[in-house]
């Protein structure tokens, strides 16, 4: 199990982010469903710049939506916050 906070974001597609740096694992809650996705092999410097961009969501369709693989996480199971 990953231990990792998320972090809102002002953004109308995801609600929050978070990273485990040990994995390189990425996380985000989408606003529409309150479903958390994972993906995997993400750059510390993606995940920086995701958290810093004037437009989160354009951002993270650009840069990781469909660029990493991914996988929908089970809440307490998956991952702890």
């Amino acid at each position: 199990m990953i231990e990792v906070t998320l972090i809102p974001v002002d953004s109308s597609m995801i609600s929050a982010i978070g990273y485990d740096a040990d994995s390189q694992t990425l996380f985000a809650e989408f606003a529409t469903t309150d479903k958390i996705y994972a993906y995997e092999e993400v750059e510390q410097e993606i995940f920086e710049e995701l958290q810093q961009a004037n437009s989160v969501g354009g951002y993270f369709r650009a840069n990781v939506l469909r660029c990493y693989g991914d996988w929908q996480v089970r809440r307490n199971r998956d991952l702890k916050w």
